[in-house]
């Protein structure tokens, strides 16, 4: 687990992959962007979608975000990734200022490629630790 994440946000990631309707893995992205950075922050929201869109089996140029903004059922930061064609599924997110700055918490369906994701985000240069649902 990376030392940038503390174990409550890890207890409280891994307690909504708990058992559902579908399986799911998660991975939360540390930045260091604070509260003024909404813009930053935003854009690695995206950046870390498209890697999880892209090892989900999704063209991320086919998948669309649904805000908190656009839908009553979200609150303002947390966003959906579904595609386009058929509104199918792909990731969701809660953005949390902690401790000054973002830590972005993502979940996907499990059969995506995990192991890839986590290190897809790593390679944008940000912290993230992979939280998998069945563990």
């Amino acid at each position: 687990m990376s030392e940038t994440l503390d174990d409550d946000l890890y207890r409280r990631t891994k307690a909504l992959l708990e058992p559902g309707d579908v399986d799911l893995n998660g991975v939360v992205v540390h930045t260091e962007f604070d509260g003024q950075a909404d813009v930053q922050m935003m854009q690695a929201t995206l950046d870390a979608a498209d890697v999880i869109a892209e090892h989900s089996g999704h063209d991320p140029n086919d998948v669309y975000v649904e805000s908190g903004n656009d839908d009553p059922n979200f609150s303002s930061n947390q966003h959906q990734g579904l595609t386009i064609d058929d509104e199918e599924f792909v990731w969701e997110c809660q953005q949390l200022l902690r401790q000054g700055s973002f830590d972005i918490v993502m979940y996907y369906l499990a059969e995506a490629d995990h192991d890839a994701i986590v290190a897809g985000i790593e390679d944008l240069g940000f912290d993230a630790t992979g939280v998998r649902g069945d563990e």
